[in-house]
């Protein structure tokens, strides 16, 4: 899967197939247009996710606001937009509200793009010659840092191991880190400078993989992974700038308007704010926090005046928190042990009592939870957790009587649990191309049995729930046109698919495009400011050159970003 992913990502360099009038050569444009904020659109398919009026012919914005959204007749550009407003003439292009990853880590989006990418890594050996490459450039005892590798397709069939990386360096500290950001293989100087021994026993919510005879392999499970936290190379603020701005280039340049950030340093929001300020940061971003259990009290009053700082694009009331690990590298925690792994049921990275400590705060001071949750047992877990923090924090004890706390993953649930969702209100954010990745190993992790509750989006979406759709890259691609045909064609890029997908469970069309629009707007309490394209809301607004909502699956994956608009502005212009 992940070779046709690095091939799908050279899809994003748009055509030229819309114009745009007003006099100005093409060079004046790209300037004057990125402050621009009155246009008249039409010429082609407009999609607005409103169930009232689904598609429109035309639509016109003033001072980034929607004003017109209708029948492409009478004077409705002039009336609505003003006189001088510039026109997309979308030329048979296809328009809809700006698209939205309502779970991704913009700074691990960033800094893969200027760090070892392993994605698409296809073997052992091929890990070990990109690893070969960056040694040869990196100076003697400097840690040499990768990530992206996914092993579920090697012919090796297995992790790689601490002497599979002695073979390439035994000089420079090896830390090379699992795609779902979950598990790390490090090399044995790695171990001796972290001081893990075959002894060292592992930290609550981590393993450390060892032989049957107990010695460690180099991989290092969830919490464990914290052990060499020493060892990685400095983040400075310089860098961070740097990976946050090119994040968010990217990502308007592949038809994203708005991110969910996940996990986000708390010590970054400042940052953001700037940036959005400055005109650097040119997409909306919704950050959820990472929140430490030890430091509660005191990052939910940093929250509190994180929140205050008002700015047109980055908002800021949301903490994350992890309830277990992954399926891959079998952290997820299960209701009954892994089918390839008897011994094994997952790991828990959340204790109870430091959960209800959080939960009943957050309540209180209006405070959105995102909990991570991919096994079933977690999934269970945490809406117990959820549902008795409603009943011990009544809605007349709470700052926001509608939580719209959300599980984000939602991947394993056991089937008599769906329906809680909707039930509870808690909101399912899900990543669809997971389901056309790890199916692929799915059924040797949890049998055939257990996928009957698995990336179960129909189930979900039928029982009444709003599924806030994303990607979670940089463990995937982070493109919206990977999601949108995972989501509605549940097949992989090649596009297989058998009795494992559960192909009942993938989504309509329509259901899609709120699952990255509507939806996501509504899981960060901006459903009456953006998420369709009505009149009143912003105009944030994505742009293909296909009609998404009618292609076929591979024509969804070759489609090309033409335009990304954001508040009126243009986040990307590649005609």
């Amino acid at each position: 899967m992940d070779s046709y992913k690095i091939a799908l990502m050279s899809l994003v360099s748009a055509a030229a197939l819309m114009s745009c009038q007003g006099g100005e050569s093409n060079a004046d444009q790209s300037s004057s247009n990125n402050f621009a904020r009155a246009w008249c659109i039409s010429g082609g398919n407009i999609y607005t996710a409103n169930d009232e009026n689904p598609t429109v012919e035309a639509v016109a914005i003033r001072k980034g606001i929607i004003t017109y959204a209708g029948p492409d007749s009478g004077d409705w550009c002039a009336d609505a937009a003003g006189t001088n407003s510039k026109t997309i003439d979308l030329e048979s292009a296809t328009a809809m509200p700006g698209l939205t990853d309502a779970h991704g880590h913009l700074l691990g989006i960033g800094l893969r793009e200027m760090t070892l990418n392993l994605e698409g890594t296809t073997s052992v050996t091929d890990l070990q010659s990109r690893l070969k490459q960056v040694v040869s450039e990196t100076p003697t005892g400097q840690t040499i840092y990768g990530r992206g590798w996914i092993e579920t397709h090697w012919p090796e069939a297995r992790f790689p191991t601490r002497e599979d990386l002695d073979a390439i360096t035994t000089e420079h500290p090896v830390i090379l880190e699992r795609a779902d950001g979950h598990a790390s293989v490090v090399n044995t100087l790695a171990l001796e400078l972290a001081g893990i021994t075959d002894a060292t026993e592992n930290p609550f919510g981590g393993a450390i993989n060892r032989e049957a005879d107990g010695v460690a392999t180099g991989m290092l499970i969830d919490n464990a992974a914290s052990l060499i936290a020493p060892l990685m190379p400095e983040l400075t603020a310089e860098r961070k700038r740097e990976a946050y701005i090119k994040g968010a280039e990217l990502y308007a340049s592949r038809g994203w308007a708005n991110i969910h950030s996940m996990s986000v340093d708390p010590a970054d929001i400042p940052l953001l704010n700037s940036l959005a300020r400055s005109g650097k940061l040119k997409i909306r971003v919704y950050n959820s926090i990472d929140l430490f259990p030890a430091k509660t009290s005191q990052t939910l009053a940093s929250l509190n005046k994180m929140r205050d700082d008002h700015n047109p694009l980055v908002t800021t009331r949301a903490i994350k928190l992890y309830a277990d690990g992954a399926l891959g590298s079998r952290g997820a925690a299960l209701l009954s042990p892994y089918s390839d792994d008897e011994k094994n049921s997952g790991l828990m990275l959340l204790k109870q009592e430091q959960a209800e400590a959080i939960f009943d705060a957050a309540l209180r001071d209006g405070t959105q939870v995102n909990t991570h949750a991919i096994g079933d047992r977690a999934n269970r877990m945490v809406l117990d957790w959820y549902e008795a923090a409603f009943e011990r924090v009544p809605a007349s004890q709470r700052k926001e009587k509608n939580p719209r706390w959300r599980i984000e993953h939602s991947q394993i649930i056991e089937p008599s649990d769906i329906s809680r969702f909707a039930e509870l209100g808690v909101i399912p954010s899900m990543q669809p191309s997971h389901a056309i990745g790890d199916l692929h190993f799915a059924p040797d992790r949890l049998g055939s049995n257990r996928l009957e509750g698995a990336y179960a989006w129909r189930a979900l979406i039928d029982s009444g729930a709003k599924i806030a759709g994303g990607s979670d890259a940089p463990v995937e691609v982070g493109d919206p046109r990977i999601e949108l045909y995972a989501a509605t064609q549940r097949k992989d890029l090649k596009g297989f698919n058998n009795e494992d997908w559960n192909e009942a469970q993938k989504v309509t069309t329509d259901e899609a495009l709120k699952m990255f629009s509507l939806w996501p707007a509504y899981a960060a309490f901006q459903e009456n400011e953006t998420g369709s394209i009505e009149v009143g809301k912003k105009a944030d607004i994505t742009i293909f050159d296909t009609d998404i909502m009618t292609a076929t699956g591979p024509e969804i994956l070759a489609a090309k970003p033409v335009l990304t608009m954001v508040d009126g502005r243009l986040a990307y212009d590649g005609r």
